[in-house]
């Protein structure tokens, strides 16, 4: 399910709890709603709202964290992808097919995780199929040095090749981990009662009923956040390209 559906049926359910506090006030006998009675639905209210905003920021911090993993590993990918290129070209002419293929391979990424026209399939999962590093590989393989200049440099080509393949690895099974559906599900139905509390006292005016979709469209855009930033290669908010597109121009000099 899309982050998007998520975050929209997250404002509904909460929404719908603030209404139901609304609705309840309107049912309950006076007596029910009293001072007392407000004293014990504000503690619970607080406690909740407590667990609420340390659930939350937890998510907020390990989305963020895993969101930035994948960045960092981005930019370790593109640094040594321009140390593969150099290596590569102090080996010489025979490496020319092995340097294209480096480069195409930076050109499919970018095309799959960026693309100019919106695409149904994942890139996570296209990103997984890719052969890249292995038609890389493979074209080292081939090589076959006759100079001790040429065998360290097809050395070091080949020892940077399996750093990216584990760095790629790494980032895909990253990228597997999904937010726990239960978590989330106990975090909504504690924002449903948090501002199902909130409309039993609050005054039935258009200004109370706006202020209470505005505080469930902000707490929704939490989970919103929290969403996307599981998932910084398929989602609305991505990674940046910038060390990729920055590696491409430098391959071939």
């Amino acid at each position: 399910m899309g982050s998007t559906i998520i975050a929209s049926a997250s404002v509904g359910l909460i929404f719908a709890g603030a209404l139901l506090g609304i609705k309840l006030q309107r049912l309950l006998p006076g007596h029910h709603l009293g001072k007392d009675t407000q004293d014990v639905v504000k503690l619970s209210a607080g406690m909740i709202a407590t667990l609420t905003a340390l659930v939350l920021g937890l998510l907020v911090s390990s989305a963020k964290s895993s969101f930035d993993a994948v960045n960092n590993g981005i930019v370790q990918a593109s640094a040594k992808t321009i140390l593969l290129d150099r290596a590569l070209a102090r080996y010489g002419t025979e490496a020319q097919p092995a340097r294209d293929q480096v480069k195409r391979s930076i050109e499919a990424t970018i095309d799959v995780v960026w693309p100019e026209k919106k695409r149904e399939a994942s890139a996570l999962g296209t990103i997984e199929r890719s052969k890249g590093m292995e038609l890389v590989a493979e074209a080292l393989r081939e090589l076959q040095p006759t100079t001790e200049a040429q065998r360290d440099a097809l050395s070091q080509a080949r020892q940077i090749v399996a750093d990216l393949a584990q760095i790629r690895w790494v980032l895909i099974e990253q990228q597997h981990q999904q937010l726990p559906l239960p978590l989330l599900l106990i975090l909504v139905f504690w924002l449903v009662l948090l501002f199902a509390s909130f409309g039993l006292f609050a005054p039935q005016n258009a200004t109370a009923l706006t202020v209470l979709f505005i505080g469930a469209c902000a707490v929704s855009a939490a989970v919103f956040l929290v969403i996307e930033m599981s998932q910084p290669v398929d989602g609305l908010i991505k990674i940046s390209s910038s060390p990729l597109q920055n590696a491409l121009q430098h391959l071939g000099e």
